[in-house]
Order: structure tokens, then C-alpha cells, then sequence
């Protein structure tokens, strides 16, 4: 970490990069790292790197033989681990050079698979809290090395000297941090206790925290008492559930709607996938908490699953999983993109069984989930085929499965909005078409696949003809009685592009249908913008798009009091205003939205009638 001299450097000859230490720390702090509190992490992570290289050295020692002890008793924060250890020659090439890792030291290479961190800059995580880091340890490698002592500060310099090998007995490292005042939220004894629970509580190796109060709360309390709940052993697989399903709402925060063991002996991965019990916004991801090697890497890891898995969250451990440099995240690899396909099949077949054994719970599961499950269908066969006639849908027979449905609607028909479906529901229930609402999401492309799964079940668009000509015609004698009155309306709706039709039609109490889709009205628009633009370059462009413009139909009720009151107005313009108010009213109760001309249309029909009314009233 000192700068070199350059001085007397010759000219043209290479030289080594100069280090500002302190920047290097604040660009650590503020775009490597998301917090200062990663400093514990990285510590207890060099010790546990630690205690596998020792592990490596002494194969046949006891499982309990190494383990790793904490120290805080707010004046200094101290690790100290049974670990490999290192010598003088290892300080130097280790401790002293940024980037640069023991765990790639030679004799060891192969074996970086057994360690958490590959980085070599997990040590200056704790110039965060500190301004100086003092290191005494002593290898396990030589065994008649002394101990030695490295001091290193935050403006870049470095002490180093051999010790006794009083000074430290038994082999292993301690590293003991003076904190600044600054950063007493991170070191104060009950925030590191916390922290090393927080990161360290599936560790594989011991981990004893002491606050120094001799007390019993203090000496000698377990950071991490228990192992995984997956690796225990339970009298029954109800019991283990059970256990499974506390752990998640311990860690998670909620009770799950059940819970899904994972396992992946190809990578090492163990841990649960907890369904949620609550619907959550379409695309919204939650993140995962992501052990590795029991080090707690992260509990915002969303790339673990895809996007569709949106219905759970998960806590897993792994052992081939390779984290970024930050290690706050994982570094996206073949690997991770394996594990990514193999877990989405774990939850597929979770579906599966719960299709075939458990209807409740799979009840449950479609109501709160069930827009996760029908973006899964739409890609995936296995899922199109178990689920899609479970999965709700708005229909004119209320919200029922499709399977229901097509039971009682040989041909189903689907809108392919949600303002198209809100125009006909109540009047193609009454005429006796199945209509569902294909507006939602994913809604009309899954009906439009059910005859795979019923080949009997016939699915079409619903075109306005459709429904048109299920309305019934009126008489002659009526039609020719309404005919001044049609052509007046005609007239006053003209500027919307709207004919005007007189029919009968359930339910009485609807005066009248605007039959009208947004494709047609696109085309419309297109249309007036071509000759609006007629004889410039974009008009030829429109005009060459252009084809004949559908026009909306607002079909009156005849069977409606109102209707029929209107159509023996004698009065040309209380005529065209109540034909303008009947088109207004049709317009709102499609729910779409207005344009302005519109909105005009409606207040001043309204104004125009109410005026009329108090005309006659005087």
C-alpha cells in the first residue's frame, strides 16, 4: 500500500500504478459496497476462508477442533479464527498488495471452489470503520514460524515485524479493529452481535460472540447455535414441514402459503421456496435471500429465478454459486442460468402436485396467484395444460373457470379488450352468448388455446356482427314510424363516424348499444388524418394504409321506454339532442375513455334537455 519512488525512474521505462488508499475506500463505500456494515461480513468470510484452508492441512481433525470468536466491547472490534494462518512472506504478498488473494496463493489454486472470497479486497471493507487494522497470526503451514505482527492505516503505510510464538500459541489470525467515533451504529457490541447473526447464522463452522461484560448474555453466546433447518432430521415429514415453514416466516417475515424444499446436489444447493399468501403487482420481484457456503450473501438476489416466479420467495444455500466482487449479488454465469432453469422446474412440479392432490391448495394458490400462473401458461405446455381450466376468468356468466364455461358455451366468444367486454356483457348474456373478457392480461391468448386442452370447445373473436345479429329486427310498421327520427340521429352523430340502427334487445332496462372497437376507432382516426394531410407526403403514406373506415353503430332499444319516447319526438332539435344524450350515455357505460368532443357532447345535451324541460315547464 506505500507509494513507490519514481524519482529515479528512466525515462520509457514501466512503472507501477500509484495507489491513493482513502480513494480508493470511498469508492469502495459508496459504489462497491452497499453499507459500511460489510465490514463484519468480510471478516468473518477471511475467517471461514481460513478455517477451509486449515481444514485442508488437517483432514482427521475434530469437527469442533477450529472455530472462529467474536469481541466487541465498543472500544475495538476483534476476529479471531483457528485458521491456516499466515507467515511474513504471506503478509507481504497478501495484506500489502490490493487485489491480490491467499486464496489464489500457489498449492491452493484448485481448491478456490471451497472458499467464499476470490476478491482480495474484502480487508480494506474495514477501513469503513476504522483507520487502522491491526492483523497478528501465525501459520499452520510451518509450524515453527513465528508469529507475526502487520499494522496497516488508512493513509496507505504499513508496519509489519515478527513476533514470538508466544505472542500467539496456536495458529490462526486475530484481527482487531479500533473503530472511529463516527461509526459507532457498526461496532457497538449489540450491532455486531446482530450483524454476525445477520450474515453468519448458517455458517458450517462455529461462531461465539463475547461482549466482554461476562455476563451470561455476553461471554460465549453462539452466532449461529443451530445448523440449516434443511440438513436436520425430523421424526415425521409433517414435522419437517412444519419446521420449514417457521423458519421461512422467521426469516421472511410471513406466514407462507406452503412451502417448497429445494435441493440441487449438482451445485450443492439446499434451502426452501415460500409461496406467498398475498397477490403481489404483475412484475414485481422479490428478492431472495442467497446463502453461499453459509455466508449470507444477499436478501434482494432476484436473478436466482425467473421472472414468472414472481409468487415466492426463497432462502437457499449453495456451494458453486459464484458471487459478484461486492459479493452482494451473483455473478451471472452458466451456472447461475442452470440453477435459474432447474429451480423453475422444482416450482412447475410443485403445481403439478398440487393440481393433481391437493385442489384445495391449489385453490388457495390460483386466487392470490392466479395472473403469475396464467404468464407461466402462456409459455409453458405442461402448465397450459394442467392449469388452464382451473384458472378464473371474467366472463358473461360471472368470474368462473373456463372449464365451467365451455361446459355450458359450446363456441366461446372473447373480447379483445376490457372496454369492448364492459359494451356487450349485459346484452350478450341476455341473448345467450359466451362472452369472456379478453382485455386482462394474458386473458385472450390462453382462451384462445383452450380447444387444446377441450378439442370439443370451438373460441372465436367476437366481431360486432356476431352480436348484431342477435338482436332482434323491429316491425316494418315500427322501423318506417322511426325512420325521420333514425335519419336526424344520423345526422347529429355523423361527426363521430356513428350510424344509427333501431332493434330489440334484453335487458329492457338498456336504451341503447354503441358498438364501437378501439381498432375501428384507429382506423378512423387514420383515416381523417390522411385527409387532413391529403396531397403531402404523409398523406400519401396514410392514405396508402388507408382502408375503408368502420363505423361505430349506436343500436337503440325499441323495447326501452325512453327509446321509444325519442322516436315520436316530432321536434327536429330536441330529435338530434336527445339522439346526442342517448350516444353519450352509451359512450359512458363502455367505460372507455372520452375524447373531447365527446365530453362536449354530453354536457350540452344535457344542458340543451334540461333547458327544453324548463321551456315547457313555464
Amino acid at each position: 500500500m506505500t507509494l513507490p519512488d519514481t524519482s529515479a525512474t528512466p525515462v520509457g521505462a514501466d512503472r507501477a500504478f500509484q495507489v491513493d488508499l482513502r480513494g480508493l475506500v470511498d469508492l469502495l463505500s459508496h459504489h462497491l459496497y452497499s453499507s459500511p456494515r460489510v465490514y463484519l461480513r468480510e471478516l468473518l468470510q477471511n475467517a471461514v476462508d481460513a478455517l477451509t484452508a486449515r481444514r485442508g492441512l488437517e483432514p482427521d481433525a475434530p469437527v469442533d477442533a477450529f472455530g472462529i470468536r467474536l469481541y466487541a466491547d465498543g472500544a475495538v472490534v476483534r476476529v479471531e479464527d483457528d485458521g491456516v494462518g499466515l507467515t511474513e512472506a504471506d503478509v507481504h504478498t497478501f495484506l500489502a498488495t490490493i487485489g491480490r488473494s491467499s486464496k489464489r496463493a500457489e498449492g491452493i489454486a484448485e481448491q478456490r471452489g471451497d472458499f467464499i472470497g476470490q476478491f482480495g479486497i474484502g480487508l480494506l471493507s474495514c477501513f469503513l470503520v476504522a483507520d487502522e487494522i491491526h492483523v497478528l497470526s501465525r501459520s499452520a503451514r510451518t509450524p515453527d514460524a513465528p508469529a507475526v505482527e502487520w499494522r496497516g492505516r488508512g493513509d496507505g503505510s504499513y508496519t509489519v515485524r515478527t513476533l514470538p510464538a508466544s505472542a500467539r500459541p496456536r495458529p490462526g489470525t486475530t484481527i482487531t479493529l479500533t473503530p472511529r467515533a463516527d461509526t459507532g451504529e457498526w461496532t457497538r457490541p449489540t450491532q455486531v452481535h446482530a450483524l454476525a447473526r445477520h450474515f453468519g447464522s448458517l455458517l458450517r463452522h462455529p461462531v461465539i460472540f463475547d461482549d466482554g461484560s461476562g455476563g451470561p448474555a455476553g461471554s460465549g453466546v453462539s452466532v449461529n447455535p443451530e445448523p440449516a433447518p434443511w440438513t436436520r432430521t425430523y421424526p415425521t415429514p409433517g414435522a419437517r414441514s412444519r419446521a420449514l415453514a417457521a423458519y421461512g416466516e422467521e426469516v421472511l417475515g410471513f406466514t407462507p402459503l406452503d412451502t417448497i424444499e429445494l435441493d440441487l446436489p449438482a451445485v450443492g444447493l439446499k434451502g426452501i421456496a415460500c409461496v406467498l399468501p398475498e397477490a403481489v403487482p404483475a412484475g414485481r420481484r422479490h428478492g431472495h435471500r442467497v446463502h453461499v457456503k453459509g455466508m449470507l450473501l444477499s436478501e434482494q438476489a432476484e436473478e436466482i429465478l425467473p421472472d414468472w416466479a414472481f409468487f415466492v420467495r426463497c432462502v437457499v444455500d449453495a456451494e458453486s454459486l459464484r458471487p459478484t466482487a461486492s459479493r452482494e449479488s451473483l455473478y451471472e454465469d452458466d451456472t447461475l442460468a442452470a440453477v435459474r432453469d432447474a429451480l423453475a422446474e422444482r416450482l412447475r412440479a410443485w403445481i403439478a402436485r398440487a393440481a393433481a392432490s391437493d385442489p384445495d391448495l391449489l385453490a388457495r394458490f390460483l386466487q392470490a396467484h392466479h395472473l403469475a400462473v396464467k404468464s407461466l401458461a402462456v409459455h409453458d405446455d405442461e402448465i397450459l395444460r394442467m392449469l388452464l381450466p382451473w384458472l378464473p376468468f371474467e366472463t358473461t356468466d360471472g368470474h368462473t373457470t373456463l372449464d365451467e364455461f365451455a361446459r355450458t358455451h359450446r363456441t366461446v366468444l372473447v373480447t379483445s379488450s376490457v372496454e369492448e367486454f364492459r359494451q356487450v356483457a349485459a346484452i350478450a348474456s341476455a341473448a345467450g352468448l359466451g362472452v369472456v373478457n379478453g382485455g386482462y392480461t394474458y386473458d385472450r391468448e390462453l382462451v384462445h388455446r383452450l380447444p387444446e386442452i377441450r378439442p370439443e370447445a370451438s373460441v372465436a373473436d367476437l366481431d360486432p356482427a356476431t352480436l348484431t345479429a342477435h338482436l332482434d329486427p323491429v316491425d316494418r310498421e315500427t322501423e318506417l314510424a322511426a325512420v325521420a327520427y333514425l335519419a336526424l340521429a344520423r345526422d347529429a352523430l355523423a361527426v363521430f363516424d356513428c350510424d344509427v340502427a333501431l332493434r330489440t334487445f334484453q335487458p329492457v332496462s338498456a336504451p341503447a348499444l354503441l358498438v364501437d372497437s378501439r381498432e375501428a376507432r384507429h382506423e378512423r382516426t387514420r383515416s381523417q388524418l390522411a385527409r387532413e394531410q391529403e396531397g403531402g407526403l404523409w398523406g400519401d403514406i396514410l392514405g396508402a394504409l388507408r382502408q375503408e373506415a368502420p363505423r361505430a353503430q349506436l343500436i337503440l332499444n325499441q323495447l326501452n321506454p325512453l327509446v321509444r319516447t325519442a322516436v315520436a319526438i316530432d321536434e327536429p332539435e330536441l330529435a338530434r339532442t336527445s339522439a346526442e344524450a342517448l350516444y353519450g350515455q352509451a359512450v359512458l357505460l363502455s367505460r372507455r375513455p372520452l375524447r373531447p368532443a365527446e365530453s362536449s357532447l354530453i354536457n350540452r345535451s344535457f344542458l340543451d334537455l334540461l333547458a327544453h324541460a324548463l321551456r315547457k315547464d313555464s
